[in-house]
């Protein structure tokens, strides 16, 4: 009895705790881990946030700049960000995962970490039904897959009910604006551009090339949109709207469809993008109720929520606030 207790002892001492998780990343890489990431670095915001949306903010060790939501990771050490990464803290800081954001990290370092054998995922969202994927990947990767689906379902039924409420509805024409100078957009494959979809909106840039075009006004002029919509700061109205006063020929102008929304609730891939997109999906809404109702100034009615920030270049500032956190 003695003996045999040992050889199970002996079994179980070597018997690996937890199955290897292997997982396919957006690069189409296959990732393989022995046990759950314990020690993670983020290098990017959105990473850093959908680790949190998992609850695996505990393992995050190091992140990116500029990873400010929520409010517990605003402490967690830098270690760089799109322009440069740190990598001598970031092996300092002996993570056993990088998940790194393809589009936005220097591939040179990326690879770099690679070759010194840190076990590296790509994440990069495009598409709305992306964050789901990423919510349940970052799941298996941290050992809290049942956490993660628990979001999962949320965000798939939130995106689901805006879908069914707006998808179909007639079409609207958008100009989104992420930056005055030099000016530029999204095209098509831009997630703004899917939740812009999702509003039954359609992105008067989608087929430019290039994920974020550098345009001028004058291709704003000829694309000549209804709605017009600038990202921008957390609680502060973007002062560039007031810039597309100079040309009234344009229906957004003419019409006061010029909005404001906070920049990370529509460009950054995380369960509250969905907030964003509801603020969008009501602005549209108001553009077609203007439709319904000539000369009605009606669509400040339908933006008379305190989640929705509209910003008008008549002078008549804003109604509520986008900032939630």
């Amino acid at each position: 009895m003695q003996l045999t207790g040992a050889i199970l002892a002996g079994m179980l001492l070597h018997e690996p705790a937890w199955p290897a998780i292997h997982v396919t990343d957006d690069a189409g890489q296959r990732v393989t881990l022995a046990s759950p990431a314990r020690r993670i670095v983020s290098l990017a915001p959105h990473i850093t946030e959908l680790l949190f949306a998992v609850g695996a903010g505990e393992t995050l060790v190091g992140a990116s700049e500029f990873s400010d939501y929520p409010e517990a990771a605003r402490a967690i050490p830098r270690v760089g960000g799109g322009s440069g990464l740190d990598l001598e803290t970031i092996l300092a800081l002996q993570p056993d995962l990088v998940i790194a954001w393809e589009s936005g990290n220097p591939a040179g370092q990326v690879r770099r970490l690679r070759q010194l054998g840190l076990p590296v995922f790509f994440s990069e969202p495009r598409r709305l039904q992306d964050i789901v994927s990423s919510l349940e990947r970052f799941g298996q990767l941290t050992g809290r897959l049942e956490a993660a689906r628990v979001q999962v379902r949320a965000f798939a039924h939130r995106m689901q009910d805006l879908r069914s409420r707006y998808s179909g509805r007639d079409e609207v024409t958008v100009f989104y604006q992420i930056w005055e100078r030099p000016l530029m957009t999204v095209n098509g494959r831009h997630l703004v551009s899917d939740v812009i979809r999702l509003c039954g909106g359609h992105n008067v840039f989608a087929d430019l090339p290039g994920l974020a075009p550098q345009i001028d006004s004058e291709a704003v002029l000829s694309a000549n949109p209804d709605v017009i919509v600038v990202g921008d700061a957390a609680g502060e109205p973007a002062a560039s709207l007031a810039a597309w006063r100079r040309w009234p020929e344009l229906k957004a102008v003419k019409q006061q469809h010029l909005y404001s929304i906070q920049r990370e609730l529509l460009v950054r891939p995380t369960p509250r993008l969905l907030d964003g997109a509801e603020q969008l999906c009501r602005l549209l809404e108001g553009v077609r109720e203007t439709r319904r109702q000539p000369g009605n100034r009606c669509w400040v009615r339908s933006c008379n929520d305190s989640r929705v920030l509209v910003s008008s270049v008549d002078g008549h500032g804003s109604h509520g606030s986008t900032r939630k956190d």
